[in-house]
């Protein structure tokens, strides 16, 4: 009644579940009531001594309360909790409903977390059909990033900010995820504290099963309660494994994510410096190797408490049963462990070396993917195939070494308990300590047990030491210098009439103040006013727009903003997805105002083109588009934004003549022209047109004002002037020599009309490519059951299946072996210590 009562109560002031605390006492509460049961069964069967029936049903009350107050205080059902502000959106829209649904998991009660019955629904609609991702659910808040980074980043910074010393270390790494996931931490140490409570108390009782099954008068009457013992036990075991090893991958996918979500918001602030230092391909390797290696680490995280603790409650129950012969066993153990460390140092070693290698193998695989149509052009696709192959024997190479040494550890370790077993039985031969059936059968029974642990001791250490590995490169990679972002004073819109100001600017890309990249800059841009920035190549025009980004180490100056701003780069950064996705860009869609774009941008008629109009799934990079419709498409984006300055980096390069007009005047003379803007160009005729024009020359702004002004001013404009005449006067040769070539231009035209009409005939036309679908297909996915002949090529892939057979008779006889050895001990002990043994050594 009472926990019913505090329920209603509870939900009456709008809580769905009852404090964290006082469900933590009741799971308390259970535990010790359980621990008052074995303790009265443990007095009762091993030491023979009667238990009165008062303490049997208190012990009995006492575990039905309990296990009915948890049920009370977990059966609510757990809000689904969304969290994450606008800056956290993700970047293209997708097709999403307004209402979330909670996760399974977070809406599933105590019986159904317990028996993981949650998962049921799932598993049911998996069975009518192939699952797709819209029947997928939704994750619980907690296992997203939404609300994992802003409590992790919050943990990180504040050990950074603590101590000396380098400001992100493995061992702050480890503090922070460990702050950040602790109760699953401490969740699953309960967990496996439970399990392996549980898993001795079958070796523990064997002993005391097998007199009973002797006739031995002290069991009498204990059968049943044995029996029941066990398979309590044993249900216990089970359970908690289960929840132990699902709590530990949901804390390794936290963690991983938490790592991921840090390493890339540092990829996007990395200074210039930075960027040279840790190219894209070792990011890749940090965020799919190490990150995701740390997270994999969350299965071996309690081994180092564990194995302490399985091996003294082994040796506990091999003193209770073998006596002094237990120091023997211990013996045997601290060899083996010690036997290890040797090949431990040697695997560290290795793992670094190994990881080295993959870094240098990923960032030349990046950079020869990334410039292929290169390699084709020049023909070098097998000299760079062969580099690669070079790079990945390296890796190979130091690979083998690891696995080698990782090897020779495994083999140790998988030999201790045999070792362990004949040190044990040897001590009790030398001291004369009496063997029986259930002695020898408790011992066989707890060396079983403790395999498991001395096994995984070789994986744990060389997690251990792998995911030490990852941890310092991602502490290096967090430890490089980021874009200062105090470069550029950035103040709200409407707080100053004057838009971007810079005064005694001083800029390098490297930080280097003896050569430095811009100097001494002085310019104001007022609210509303277009700046045209021109000079010859290499003068500092993108540098300057860089300035204005705060992306260029600031050695001197003051650099000012006032207003959102939106950068249109000379190269167009297109992101793959829908092409309303990419001008949206995370805004609202406003009808009017996304068709009015459309037409300042020229991109009506190219939709019309497309089968699926803006609805057009763009390929990895706009691989499916021109260079034209890639920049037009990026300066739609910028124009959807609205925002209060605009820089454009020579956009219209990439477009014609005609084009390029048509952008100028839309664009930057219409939609905004009570923007304030800062366009890079090398037309001259769009200069003019400017309230501003900037001539850089070999990093310093040469001349400074309007068009009409500065012409005749100074030599730099008017060396670009000339050089304009003369590309102009080049262009008019090149026409009058075309005129003169009208028979060839006739012939290629026929040739090329026959060429198209053999092209469609054979069906060769571009457009017939794109007719039935998106420019990008749907991945295809295999469906059903995985058939037998990927077993088979999986087992045949290493020397045509050679192997096979030895595997499967190596394994058929360790285990026919390990049988036939309990089964000798067994048989050979006597069946109690005044029964004379079948074999003797005397």
């Amino acid at each position: 009644l009472l926990p019913a009562y505090l329920q209603l109560e509870y939900r009456g002031r709008g809580e769905d579940r009852f404090p964290a605390p006082l469900r933590l006492w009741w799971a308390l509460f259970l535990l010790l009531s359980l621990v008052a049961v074995a303790v009265h069964a443990a007095t009762s069967l091993c030491y023979g001594l009667p238990v009165p029936a008062l303490p049997w049903a208190r012990d009995a009350v006492e575990v039905i309360a309990a296990v009915a107050l948890l049920v009370a205080g977990f059966s609510a059902k757990r809000a689904a909790t969304t969290g994450g502000s606008a800056s956290e959106e993700p970047l293209l829209n997708s097709a999403s409903d307004d209402t979330v649904d909670a996760s399974l998991f977070t809406s599933a009660g105590f019986l159904s977390v317990l028996t993981f019955s949650w998962m049921g629904p799932l598993f049911a609609v998996g069975h009518r059909k192939t699952l797709g991702l819209d029947d997928v659910p939704d994750l619980d808040h907690g296992d997203s990033v939404a609300g994992l980074l802003p409590s992790f980043k919050t943990n990180l910074e504040a050990l950074a900010s603590s101590g000396s010393g380098p400001k992100f270390t493995a061992f702050k790494l480890t503090r922070a995820l460990v702050r950040t996931v602790w109760w699953h931490i401490a969740v699953t140490a309960l967990y496996a504290l439970i399990y392996n409570l549980a898993t001795y108390v079958g070796p523990y009782l064997i002993d005391s099963l097998v007199q009973y099954l002797n006739g031995d008068e002290r069991y009498a009457g204990k059968g049943k309660l044995l029996v029941v013992t066990f398979i309590v036990a044993k249900v216990f075991e089970c359970l908690s494994q289960r929840h132990w090893f699902f709590r530990l991958q949901q804390a390794g996918i936290r963690a991983r994510s938490a790592l991921v979500s840090v390493v890339y918001q540092k990829g996007l602030s990395l200074s210039s410096s930075s960027r040279q230092s840790c190219t894209s391909g070792e990011m890749i390797n940090i965020i799919s190797v190490d990150a995701d290696r740390v997270g994999i680490f969350s299965w071996y995280m309690h081994d180092p408490w564990l194995v302490p603790l399985q091996v003294g409650l082994a040796l506990f129950i091999l003193y209770s049963t073998l006596g002094v012969a237990s120091l023997a066993a211990l013996g045997a153990t601290i060899a083996v462990m010690l036997a290890n460390v040797p090949p431990m140092k040697m695997q560290e070693k290795f793992q670094q070396k190994l990881m080295d290698c993959k870094d240098v193998r990923m960032k030349a695989t990046s950079e020869i993917l990334r410039n292929m149509r290169i390699l084709k052009l020049q023909g070098w696709e097998m000299k760079f195939l062969s580099k690669i192959n070079d790079l990945r024997t390296t890796e190979t190479s130091w690979l083998k070494k690891y696995l080698y040494t990782w090897t020779a550890a495994t083999f140790v370790f998988w030999g201790a308990p045999t070792f362990v077993a004949v040190a044990t039985f040897g001590a009790c031969m030398l001291l004369g300590i009496p063997l029986d059936s259930g002695k020898v059968l408790s011992a066989l029974a707890t060396f079983r047990v403790l395999q498991e642990p001395i096994y995984n001791l070789p994986d744990t250490i060389s997690m251990m030491i792998q995911t030490k590995v990852s941890l310092d490169r991602i502490a290096s990679f967090l430890c490089l210098e980021e874009s200062p972002m105090d470069a550029v004073e950035r103040l709200p819109s409407g707080s100053s009439n004057v838009a971007i100001e810079v005064s005694n600017g001083c800029f390098s890309w490297d930080g280097s103040p003896e050569l430095p990249t811009l100097k001494d800059l002085n310019f104001q841009a007022r609210q509303g006013m277009h700046v045209a920035v021109c000079g010859t190549v290499g003068s500092g025009k993108s540098s300057l727009l860089s300035c204005i980004l705060g992306e260029v180490p600031k050695l001197s100056g003051e650099v000012k903003t006032c207003g959102t701003m939106a950068y249109v780069s000379q190269t167009a950064w297109i992101q793959s997805g829908k092409i309303q996705d990419n001008i949206l860009f995370g805004k609202e869609m406003d009808s009017e105002k996304y068709d009015r774009v459309l037409e300042w941008c020229s991109l009506k008629k190219d939709l019309e083109i497309l089968p699926f109009g803006d609805k057009t799934v763009i390929g990895e990079r706009g691989i499916n588009l021109s260079g034209g419709q890639k920049q037009r498409i990026q300066i739609a984006r910028a124009l959807y934004q609205d925002s209060d300055i605009y820089l454009f980096d020579d956009p219209f390069s990439a477009v014609d003549a005609h084009t390029g007009s048509h952008l100028f005047k839309e664009c930057l003379l219409g939609a905004l022209a009570s923007k304030t803007v800062v366009y890079v160009t090398h037309q001259i005729e769009f200069l003019p047109a400017a309230d501003l024009i900037l001539v850089m020359k070999g990093g310093r702004i040469a001349q400074a004002g309007k068009y009409n002004n500065i012409l005749g001013s100074g030599e730099e404009l008017m060396e670009l002037v000339g050089a304009h005449q003369d590309a102009l006067t080049a262009l008019d040769v090149i026409e009058v020599a075309n005129g003169g070539s009208e028979k060839l231009s006739s012939s290629l035209s026929r040739s090329l009309s026959s060429a198209e009409e053999k092209d469609k005939q054979n069906g060769k036309e571009e457009g017939d490519k794109v007719q039935s679908g998106q420019l990008v297909q749907e991945e295809e996915r295999e469906k059903g059951r995985v058939g037998f002949w990927v077993y088979w090529k999986y087992l045949t892939l290493a020397y045509g299946g050679a192997l096979v057979p030895f595997v499967l008779i190596a394994q058929l006889l360790f285990q026919v072996l390990q049988i036939a050895s309990n089964y000798w001990m067994a048989w050979a002990s006597p069946v109690s210590e005044d029964a004379e043994p079948p074999v003797s050594f005397n």
